[in-house]
């Protein structure tokens, strides 16, 4: 997952609050914010599993989200 994947996936699944979550909710696994993670490098899937687990989002919408649809 590259970092526009992490940022759609979030802004898909949460609307208006991705901002904010990236920006202001402390992932326990990390120790620090989204938007702090992803500065210091931690690989943007292990945030988007990680800020998944923390929100509850169901097992069926973590895998796969952020990725366009493929040109045809």
């Amino acid at each position: 997952m590259r970092r526009s994947e992490f940022l759609r996936a979030v802004a898909d699944e949460f609307g208006a609050q991705a901002s904010s979550l990236v920006s202001d909710l402390v992932l326990p696994s990390f120790g620090r914010t989204a938007a702090e993670a992803l500065d210091a490098g931690v690989p943007p899937r292990e945030i988007w599993l990680a800020l998944c687990d923390e929100t509850d989002v169901p097992a069926d919408r973590r895998y796969g989200a952020g990725r366009l649809e493929p040109r045809r």
